[in-house]
């Protein structure tokens, strides 16, 4: 049963060696996912699963103890989900999980075995609530650490230049992710979100099936649009 979800976004710039000169332009929103985190902790899971976006190459599940770097873009910054495992995984963690992994390295995470579940951008609503539902019987007690951005177009300087819809698109996420709002979630357009490249479109809706008939409370912690890119942190218990 779900306990606990953090929401989280996913771009290698909160990690301050990939900023580098603009690290503290993120800084807020490196303290609104510590205190998601925070929130994970408090509902002593039996089972933290991290969900993020994923090219194919990191679709499926990662096992803790796998390991990801940030040595992609320049810097000698490696994690690990976890305690480290004795073999070597096979696969590296997708940049969504490795930051999560970075996320969880920072706040001293040891308080439940973490696995992680890299998905794709075009994986379909209904089956995003299946996976979900299927995520919230696998312990007894089990939180999510959901890793995903909004659209990528809310400036002209933006990775997607500016795109009108965008700013509505990321506020209706924003309200959904704060009120815990499982239906609205459900309901985000698909091609809309594919339009607006907003990677958590997929991951957010797997958080909303592992909530089904649950009673949980959001609260939205921080909701931005740094460098034209939308980002929320909301915590759920």
């Amino acid at each position: 049963m779900l306990v606990a979800a953090a929401v989280c976004p996913c771009p290698p710039m909160l990690v301050p060696e990939v900023a580098a000169g603009a690290a503290p332009e993120l800084d807020a929103a490196r303290t609104a996912c510590t205190d998601a985190l925070g929130v994970l902790a408090a509902a002593r899971p039996d089972l933290l699963v991290v969900v993020g976006p994923a090219e194919e190459s990191g679709r499926g599940v990662h096992p803790e103890g796998a390991r990801g770097s940030f040595r992609g873009f320049g810097v000698d910054v490696d994690v690990c989900f976890g305690r480290p495992a004795r073999e070597l995984p096979e696969r590296e963690l997708p940049y969504s999980l490795a930051v999560a992994a970075w996320l969880l390295e920072r706040t001293g995470w040891s308080d439940a075995p973490v696995e992680g579940l890299g998905v794709g951008e075009t994986l379909a609503p209904e089956r995003c609530v299946e996976v979900g539902r299927e995520i919230a019987v696998q312990a007894g007690r089990i939180a999510l650490l959901v890793m995903g951005d909004a659209s990528v177009c809310r400036t002209v300087k933006a990775p997607g230049y500016l795109d009108e819809r965008a700013a509505g698109f990321d506020a209706a996420v924003a309200r959904a992710l704060g009120t815990a709002d499982v239906a609205a979630l459900k309901a985000l357009d698909t091609e809309l979100a594919h339009e607006l490249k907003a990677a958590g479109r997929a991951p957010w809706q797997v958080l909303a099936g592992a909530a089904e008939g649950t009673d949980l409370a959001g609260r939205l912690l921080y909701e931005d649009a740094p460098y034209g890119v939308g980002y929320v942190v909301a915590a759920w218990s």
